[in-house]
């Protein structure tokens, strides 16, 4: 018989942390799955490890491929799952889980019929585990069989790893990974959110992302390399264009949230690395946010506070000079704010 649970596990180059990963699945509390692992053509000794866990462990697979990037990774993943399995997961091989994730995870599908389980996540330093802020707001408290279209920031649920998918779900979407880009999540993530009928959400922190501290920044915790924000923009971008390609009426409504999303809190996370970046990171800023925003609409500013309207026609207007003065004035302004509540705290 088929596993219930399939996780699918992209390696590549991460031999620091690749045994902890393992293990922590493998110490699951819920043991009917199997584990496919992609060896996404590592240079390191990561395969010999995933290898190793092969042969001890029935429940884990080795499948070997040529270097192609974690979006091709998990499709390959999923291209191998073993047939009939009722679940499905997505782990990367620097992140951990608690020995009951899929546990909790599974039981809550199986008792309320949803399309997937997304569950909320804590940040993994050296020094222990903290809350994830991006996950803060969509997390707050239990939710079960709700909708994006009844708890509006799970737009911000982007991720891949901290969900458990119906397979019957993930399959009939049709949405696979983009591949050769980052923030390859967004374009299967957010999609399903819009897709599902039911989807239920778990305070309760499922999953341990790892931030790296020794020197080997993942290539999205590098926030001023211009291929993060080029990759990003994209990101969005196949979003909107999978949104417009609804037929349905309820997408138009859909998609004017997402815009707004974008506007008011994915694009601003680009504003703090400006004045950081160099020539080629603003200029990758502006002409790729500025063609974003037109394919949003100028019209669309209208709505959003005077800040968020001058940066973005200071953007559109290519005045990155005045851009980087408005940003470092009002990140002085945010760090007194904080140091004076520090102070009375």
């Amino acid at each position: 018989m088929a596993p219930r649970l399939s996780v699918v596990v992209p390696i590549y180059n991460v031999e620091r942390y690749l045994r902890e990963c393992l293990d922590s699945i493998a110490a699951q509390t819920f043991g009917d799955f199997e584990c496919v692992m992609v060896d996404d053509g590592s240079t390191d000794g990561g395969p010999a490890i995933a290898e190793a866990y092969a042969d001890r462990d029935p429940r884990f697979r080795l499948v070997r491929q040529d270097n192609q990037g974690l979006g091709a990774a998990r499709n390959t993943g999923w291209r191998h799952l073993a047939p009939g399995t009722e679940y499905l997961a997505f782990v990367d091989s620097d992140d951990t889980l608690p020995p009951h994730a899929y546990q909790l995870m599974v039981s809550t599908l199986d008792e309320t019929g949803s399309d997937f389980v997304t569950g909320n996540a804590l940040r993994l330093r050296t020094t222990g585990l903290t809350p994830s802020h991006g996950h803060r707001r969509a997390f707050r408290e239990t939710r079960l069989r709700t909708h994006v279209s009844e708890l509006p920031a799970l737009v911000t649920d982007r991720t891949a790893w901290n969900k458990v998918y119906r397979r019957s779900f993930f399959d009939a979407a049709g949405i696979l990974y983009p591949e050769g880009i980052l923030y390859e999540d967004a374009p299967v993530s957010v999609p399903h959110h819009f897709l599902a009928e039911r989807v239920d959400v778990l305070s309760e922190p499922i999953y341990h992302w790892r931030v790296r501290e020794d020197g080997e920044l993942s290539i999205t915790q590098k926030k001023t390399d211009p291929r993060g924000v080029i990759d990003r923009v994209r990101s969005m971008e196949l979003v909107r264009e999978w949104l417009l390609a609804r037929p349905e009426p309820a997408f138009a409504g859909h998609l004017a949230a997402y815009d707004r999303n974008c506007l008011v809190e994915e694009i601003p996370m680009f504003f703090w690395a400006v004045p950081d970046g160099d020539r080629a990171y603003r200029e990758a800023y502006q002409q790729h946010v500025s063609r974003l925003i037109r394919a949003i609409g100028p019209g669309r500013l209208a709505g959003l506070s005077t800040q968020l309207r001058l940066k973005y026609r200071l953007t559109l207007a290519d005045r990155m000079h005045r851009f980087v003065a408005v940003q470092r004035l009002h990140r002085l302004a945010r760090r007194t704010r904080q140091a004076a509540a520090t102070a009375r705290g």
